[in-house]
């Protein structure tokens, strides 16, 4: 063998000694940055995300911070307790606000708050005769709750305003279009929020926060305004003084209705803006509401260009989801408009549409009627949950929200 060395070139010779000597060093290093890459992809897998060596190995330049994914916000420790207690089919209804037929404690809707404990009803002017009247309906379902040991259900109305009102001898007096001012606008929801509540009405589907003239088609004299910013201020201010008086406020009708050609419940329509044009007019009004605390958004069953005007924006994961959730940060309740209107019914089924709404993001699921499509409605969220359609992840995030709005409004006891 040293007889072999001796007899190769000398050029040839230095190579092998130069082979010899680094293979152990390569053969070492290889293992030390194997074994950190290993440990690395192992942590970056727990993670969901792949993540390269060379980030920690290549500092961020000057100023630039490294990012991280955002913490989950935890669940109040009431919610998570009763979340824990509660079965799917409990769950399933809690994610479904319900219209009804009826004036006294006779009208169906009792029956179905018994047998199945429904997130909530919305009580409209045909379930209307007296403040009175009003308020038997409303404590009725604080009743059944505590007798069936169910969460107590939101009463809401679409209380808009002026002509608009469900309620006519109710306040607030003025629809939008007629404030002479946002101080106005304050003083009459502060009224309409302390009338309110002392009747059980815990929720108003309302205020609109559409950037829209007063000759608007789809919207008209509902809209303050089809100036973003005076909106903005409006929806800040209304949102704030039913906030003051314990009433849950969703503005509505997310992301924007205002260039609609006519309202959403004559059938389907397009809102023909882009996503940037959406931005700097008709979300600005959202943005503000959402930092004055906006407890709730309800969302528009208008089709938009995210989707290429195919899917409602109620039932649209870029909108609820990408839009609200992500570029927003909205952290409330979303609720669908009403999944009945002509502008849901035309594409598809309601209960069909419900589970698509709850799949995309929304929290809520508003049916006005009738009872049948609510029964089937909660039937076809509890087999699409249970096949995996729709993750369970999901619909305990929309119960968690739900519960977290009532927790924070009086309805879940501590």
């Amino acid at each position: 063998m040293r007889q072999r060395f001796r007899d190769l070139e000398p050029s040839r010779f230095k190579a092998v000694i130069a082979i010899v000597v680094l293979t152990p060093l390569i053969v070492v290093g290889l293992v030390l940055v194997g074994g950190r890459e290993e440990g690395r992809q192992g942590q970056s897998a727990a993670q969901g995300k792949p993540k390269s060596f060379l980030v920690d190995l290549i500092p961020p330049k000057k100023g630039q911070k490294r990012r991280t994914a955002p913490a989950k916000k935890e669940l109040p420790r009431p919610v998570a307790k009763r979340l824990r207690k509660m079965g799917l089919g409990e769950k399933v209804a809690q994610v479904l606000l319900v219209g009804f037929e009826g004036q006294d404690l006779t009208a169906p809707v009792f029956a179905q708050l018994r047998k199945l404990g429904f997130g909530g009803i919305v009580v409209g002017s045909a379930n209307y005769t007296s403040s009175a009247q009003l308020g038997a309906l409303a404590g009725e379902t604080r009743v059944i709750a505590e007798q069936a040991r169910q969460v107590t259900p939101w009463v809401m109305a679409e209380q808009e305003g002026g002509e608009f009102n469900v309620f006519a001898d109710l306040p607030p007096a003025t629809s939008a279009s007629r404030l002479s001012d946002v101080p106005q606008a304050a003083r009459e929801a502060d009224l309409a929020g302390r009338t309110l509540q002392p009747l059980g009405v815990n929720g108003v589907l309302a205020p609109v926060v559409d950037v829209a003239p007063g000759a608007d088609a789809a919207v008209g004299p509902r809209a303050y305004s089809d100036d973003p910013k005076a909106v903005a201020a409006y929806a800040k201010a209304v949102v704030s003084a039913y906030r003051r008086a314990g009433v849950l406020a969703a503005v509505r009708h997310f992301p924007g209705l205002g260039s609609a050609a006519q309202s959403t419940k004559e059938g389907p329509v397009n809102v023909g803006l882009s996503l940037e044009e959406l931005s700097e007019r008709d979300l600005v009004p959202f943005r503000a509401a959402i930092a004055a605390g906006a407890p709730a958004v309800l969302l528009s069953n208008a089709l938009y260009a995210p989707d290429d005007f195919v899917v409602p924006g109620s039932l649209s994961r870029k909108i609820v989801t990408d839009l609200l959730r992500g570029k927003l940060g909205f952290e409330g309740v979303a609720i669908t408009d009403d999944l009945s209107d002509p502008s849901i019914t035309a594409l598809g089924p309601v209960p069909k549409s419900a589970v698509k709404a709850l799949a995309a993001g929304a929290d809520m699921l508003y049916i006005s009627g009738p009872q049948s499509d609510q029964e089937a409605a909660y039937r076809a969220i509890l087999g699409a949950v249970r096949r995996g359609d729709v993750p369970r992840a999901r619909l305990d995030e929309a119960v968690g929200r739900v519960l977290s709005a009532k927790l924070d409004y009086g309805l879940l006891r501590k």
